[in-house]
């Protein structure tokens, strides 16, 4: 089974759009990708090795929806995708695809982005429509175009 690979070039240099990329994930994840829709309060990347992905929501509803298995800052994340085909959380992480993100320089002060989710056979039955769907319109090319439209208005405060 194949997986889904995009690569995109970020409007900002490699540490910033590591940065928004990781560590701002709430301001340009999209709600629908969210278990919480638009009630989300928070939803993050714990940047360490062995760290949680997590999405908090209304009346203390907490999801963790992934696991950091590598971190090497302004270069590359690598994290459990816990959440199976039917858009389940999936709390066995033998059962989980895996997302690598690679981030390299580029020309003129931008970054390549590439991502690579494989493993989906890991999610067992709808593994295969499950590839499909990541890589459609409104799968990570969705996704990582709100995440360039973020980073393309991104000011860092004075």
């Amino acid at each position: 089974m194949t997986g889904v690979k995009k690569i995109i070039e970020v409007p900002k240099r490699r540490p910033l759009a590591f940065d928004l990329f990781v560590n701002r994930l709430n301001d340009w994840w999209p709600a629908d990708y969210t278990w919480s829709g638009d009630t989300l309060v928070d939803i993050g990347i714990d940047a360490r090795v062995g760290g949680l992905c997590t999405e908090y929501g209304p009346f203390g509803f907490r999801c963790d929806w992934g696991r950091v298995l590598q971190l090497i800052t302004a270069e590359k994340l690598v994290f459990l995708w816990q959440i199976g085909p039917a858009r389940v959380p999936e709390p066995d992480p033998d059962k989980a695809s895996v997302v690598s993100v690679l981030f390299y320089d580029m020309n003129h002060g931008t970054t390549g982005m590439e991502l690579l989710h494989s493993g989906f056979e890991n999610h067992g039955e709808g593994a295969a429509a499950y590839v499909r769907a990541m890589d459609s319109a409104r799968g990570w090319e969705y996704i990582l175009g709100l995440f360039v439209r973020y980073a393309n208005a991104y000011a860092p405060p004075v």
